[in-house]
């Protein structure tokens, strides 16, 4: 009898341990709050950067005589704020407004350009982290708008720019922020101006 109990038991113990593996996972609560790893929607974003203009030509020589013809090459910080909407994870779209202190040669002097446009952004390449989310963007953008000139007559008064280029971007593990890098070739359309703007991005997407 006692030899009968003893092989029952040693049965017992490795069948209670399979059945404790074969136990599935506890079900998850329904009412537990669910978290994207990367959020898409609408956004807000701030560049800082460097912007740079080829020729700076005078626009009213008589009401600044001391200018000359052109004070050359420009160059000066940029400041832009933007708000806009991703479409999907390759396309987005925002408005923007820019401003900009330029600084020409000594007898020309500085000028700003203030204004704003439309800004559209197609990401051609996405990397995927280790959980099959896509974090790592390259992309080109294409943006325009309308600026105004201060001081009147130097640089101009209204001026159109275009700009575009390429850029990339990685959204954080913070979710809603995102990181980035562009570099554009811009245009002046009055003062047929070619530049350039070089600028860290930071999205946050709500």
């Amino acid at each position: 009898m006692r030899t009968a109990l003893a092989l029952l038991a040693a049965l017992a113990l490795p069948a209670g341990a399979l059945a404790q593996e074969a136990a599935g996972e506890l079900p998850t609560d329904p009412r537990a709050a669910k978290f994207k790893d990367v959020e898409r929607g609408l956004f807000v974003g701030f560049e800082v950067g460097w912007m740079g203009l080829s020729k700076t030509p005078t626009s009213n020589a008589a009401a600044f005589p001391y200018a000359g013809s052109g004070g050359g090459a420009a160059s000066g910080m940029l400041v832009t704020a933007s708000v806009g909407m991703d479409f999907s994870n390759r396309l987005s779209a925002s408005i923007f407004g820019l401003g900009t202190n330029q600084k020409a040669s000594v007898d020309y002097g500085a000028f700003a350009l203030f204004g704003g446009g439309a800004d559209v952004r197609w990401a051609f390449y996405g990397e995927k982290d280790r959980n099959d989310y896509e974090r790592f963007f390259a992309f080109v953008h294409g943006r325009a708008g309308l600026v105004l000139s201060t001081p009147k007559g130097l640089f101009g008064d209204r001026e159109t720019l275009v700009a575009g280029g390429p850029g990339v971007e990685y959204y954080t593990r913070l979710r809603h922020f995102s990181v980035g890098i562009v570099a554009d070739v811009l245009y002046t359309v009055k003062a047929a101006s070619v530049g350039y703007a070089v600028y860290p991005t930071v999205r946050y997407t709500f």
